[in-house]
């Protein structure tokens, strides 16, 4: 699971369906705008590296790419209603438009100031109008037939956020000075100045069109503005206390919306803003009828939970909300209650926990107060809130329902998972002087917590029985308030990391103090002191299996410690940078780090040995877990990535075995044709095998047999394409053995015999194969010759010593 990154060059499109990332866009650069008219099949990119780019969305495919022709990177852009004009507002103070159907730009407009960060078409496509805004804080308006700046719109005193159309002749604009104006498009003037930081008296009430505004930035008041027969007029603004209003949207007329408050007919809208929560408004009185209720303490100035954007999906009956942070939230339109939620940015990850009962979730903890807690099957994303500064560390207990979170706001909570997934806030615990960075759970029961701080303190917390009982642990309104049993100073330098063990009998400590420390769990006194590290320790961890303790530390090594006489009993060296995490994996017989260099390790512990390096992240390796299971691991990292590896070694080993006994059969069945002189298959069933010295054998067999040249020839012959290419491969390794190139010719020959030369000038490899073959061959020819040449002398040499002998008798016989 990789959330996007603020500076990856991607740009991501979600399926609503359900919400995953359909379609992802690499080699978008670093700050780039986007346009995505909704009815279009294409979308528009536009980067700092000055080039746009055409995608088809749908395929994933980028169909063009071309220069911007700006000077600087491209800063807003906006279809027409027809989408075949694209007009890009750059950071040079000009404005191009294009034509997407016959691909060039048809207009150069120039006379903006400073950066263009707002345009709009007028949805009028005959009247030929763009509308623009830079950070002069006027509004211009450009005649496309001219390519000239007809009128500039002057009242706004800081930057236009927002342009909406009311009507053909009527522009509403709004900025961040806290105004809204409506103009006048006819006589190019300012019709009225609506300040939306205080209420104004409601209009003439009558039945016409309604426009709504969603004011951005520091807005904090909405513009309702209705026609009557008349000329269009306020019809109302009133306050939305103390939130500034980022979104808004109509409810659909049709539909049950009393659970929001509706009570009667007429025109509501939800507004969503810098506190984060969703109201439903009544247009008739101006009235607020209903606000979310939320999680959290509403704040009075903006926070991470602020709103950015909001929209209606109506063929899902939903309501999509945007976060500052990122997250992209699915409501009930017609509840508001949450249907699912995505997390967008991570930040840095500093510690992620399996989590249910099946380890069907993972528990994160980012730069921020909030926890994240994924259901890994569906993505969804519940938010945590609870805590006021950044979560360090977390830590489960051995049934997965219940978790611990401790952050530098030096508190921890105890949180429980509900049967169907909700997770809530069942204690919290305050006492140490400083931000809580290590946390442990009990390992047999869900009986206490140990804690160690930035103070140099380790706390035992109890826990009681009302929250280890899921009876009980129902009935709980609020958190409950843990206190500490022991304190105990542990070291003179920060505790990174506290562990207990198995049997819950023991904790260990690491510190900068570059000791390990064990301590008794019953009253926190101190049994001994692990001494050897050369720089401070990051983790302790104690081995399920033995009285084992393993340490990682700054110095880049590990280090096993024997729990009796407190003696290091091996070190692991292979890290180049600091080893941040450890735990143990495969039953106690291997170990896992990571490190600072996003570099994780496997460790054989019988033989020292590193067996597998991980490449995975590219930044520190803050978080690291194994689940019950003990086949998978979640790892999370400062480059804002979470990853789940998966423990295939089983799997692998299986699938090996499995290959192993495919090949025996295979070399039975093909023993068992070589016997009964199936050369056919066996030739196709040695090629499969893809062994060329098994194909030679039995290449060799049939030449042995009587007529051997002329089956060989026959078996070739039936030989698909393919395999005759394979057979071609395995002939030039063949030949370059004087042994076997009797066996090679004779298949060349074959081919050469039945193939047509651009038949073979088909074949894969051909003309690697011929360059192979044509020196060995000559090779092989020279060698021939050079025997025949002996073999002619020798019979020379034997004809005329028989002729001799002959002499030598018809003399004796005279």
């Amino acid at each position: 699971m990789r959330p996007p990154d603020k500076a990856s060059g991607r740009r991501r499109l979600l399926r609503l369906e359900a919400p995953c990332i359909s379609r992802d866009l690499c080699g978008v650069f670093s700050g780039a705008s986007v346009c995505l008219p909704f009815w279009a099949q294409i979308l528009v990119t536009g980067s700092r590296a000055l080039l746009l780019k055409q995608w088809n969305w749908r395929e994933n495919k980028c169909v063009r790419t071309w220069k911007a022709v700006h000077v600087a990177p491209v800063a807003s852009m906006a279809f027409d209603s027809t989408s075949t004009l694209l007009a890009t507002g750059g950071c040079d103070s000009t404005i191009k438009i294009w034509d997407m159907i016959k691909q060039y730009c048809t207009h150069n407009l120039k006379g903006s100031s400073g950066v263009v960060h707002l345009v709009e078409f007028h949805p009028d496509i005959s009247r030929l109008q763009l509308f623009s805004s830079s950070i002069d804080y006027k509004i211009r308006i450009w005649d496309l037939n001219s390519s000239k700046c007809v009128a500039m719109l002057d009242g706004h005193f800081s930057a236009v956020t927002s342009l909406a159309f009311a009507d053909g002749n009527t522009l509403i604009s709004s900025g961040r000075d806290k105004i809204c104006m409506v103009w006048d498009l006819k006589t190019r003037e300012s019709k009225r100045t609506v300040p939306v930081y205080e209420p104004c008296s409601l209009g003439q009430r009558g039945v016409g069109c309604v426009r709504l505004l969603a004011l951005a930035g520091c807005c904090t008041a909405l513009a309702v503005l209705k026609r009557d027969s008349g000329p269009l007029r306020s019809a109302g603004v009133w306050p939305t206390p103390l939130q500034s209003v980022e979104a808004a949207i109509l409810l659909p007329e049709k539909g049950d919306f009393s659970q929001l408050g509706v009570k009667k007919q007429g025109l509501h809208f939800v507004t969503a803003g810098s506190k984060g929560i969703l109201k439903v408004w009544e247009v008739a009185t101006a009235a607020c009828v209903y606000t979310q209720p939320v999680p959290f303490e509403s704040k009075e100035e903006a926070s991470e939970r602020s709103l950015t954007q909001c929209m209606l999906v109506p063929e899902r009956n939903e309501i999509v909300t945007v976060s500052v942070e990122h997250n992209i939230v699915f409501y009930d339109a017609q509840t508001l209650q949450l249907r699912k939620q995505l997390a967008g940015y991570n930040d840095e990850v500093l510690d992620v926990k399996f989590l249910g009962p099946g380890d069907s979730h993972i528990v994160v903890a980012t730069n921020s107060p909030q926890l994240k807690v994924f259901e890994l099957a569906t993505s969804h994303c519940q938010i945590l809130y609870g805590h006021t500064e950044t979560i360090l560390a977390l830590d489960v207990f051995r049934k997965g329902l219940m978790f611990v979170s401790c952050a530098k706001d030096k508190s921890l909570r105890v949180w429980r998972m509900n049967k169907d997934g909700r997770v809530i806030c069942v204690a919290q615990g305050l006492g140490h002087a400083h931000g809580v960075g290590a946390v442990s759970c009990s390992r047999l029961k869900e009986s206490f917590i140990v804690t160690s701080s930035q103070d140099c303190t380790i706390k035992i917390w109890n826990i009681p029985e009302s929250l280890t009982s899921k009876a009980k642990a129902a009935l709980i309104s609020s958190p409950e308030t843990l206190h500490a049993k022991v304190t105990e100073r542990g070291h003179n330098k920060d505790i990174n990391s506290v562990a207990v063990s198995p049997n819950d009998k023991l904790i260990a400590t690491g510190s900068q103090d570059r000791l390990a420390k064990l301590w008794s769990c019953s009253d926190c006194s101190l049994l001994g002191v692990f001494t050897g590290h050369k720089r401070g320790i990051w983790c302790v961890q104690f081995s399920p299996v033995d009285q084992i303790l393993a340490t990682s530390s700054a110095d880049g090594t590990l280090k096993l410690w024997g729990l009796r006489d407190f003696s290091c009993l091996k070190t692991f060296e292979g890290h180049d940078a600091s080893v941040l995490k450890i735990i143990f994996v495969s039953r106690g017989t291997q170990l896992l780090s990571s490190g600072s260099d996003g570099l994780l390790k496997l460790w054989t512990i019988k033989t020292n040995e590193c067996v597998k390096t991980l490449d995975g992240h590219e930044d520190k390796i803050w978080g690291l877990h194994s689940n019950k299971e003990d086949d998978m691991v979640v790892t999370a990292s400062s480059d804002s990535c979470i990853t789940l590896w998966k423990d295939v070694t089983e799997i692998e080993e299986k699938e090996a075995q499995a290959k192993q006994e495919e090949q025996i059969m295979k070399e039975q069945e093909l023993s068992n044709l070589l016997h009964e002189k199936r050369y056919l298959k066996a030739l196709g069933l040695a090629i499969s095998l893809d062994r060329p010295h098994t194909v030679l054998m039995v290449v060799k067999a049939i030449l042995k047999e009587t007529d051997g040249r002329k089956h060989l020839e026959e078996n070739i012959v039936q030989l698909r394409k393919d395999q005759k290419e394979a057979v071609l491969t395995f002939l030039v390794t063949w030949n370059t053995n004087s042994r076997n190139c009797h066996e090679a010719q004779a298949v060349i020959e074959t081919l050469l015999k039945h193939e047509a030369p651009d038949s073979l000038l088909q074949y894969s490899g051909i003309k690697s194969a011929v360059e192979s073959l044509l020196p060995y061959t000559e090779r092989h020819f020279q060698r021939l010759s050079r025997l025949l040449q002996a073999s002619m002398f020798i019979d020379f040499m034997w004809q005329n010593m028989r002729l001799a002998d002959a002499a030598q008798q018809e003399d004796m016989t005279l």
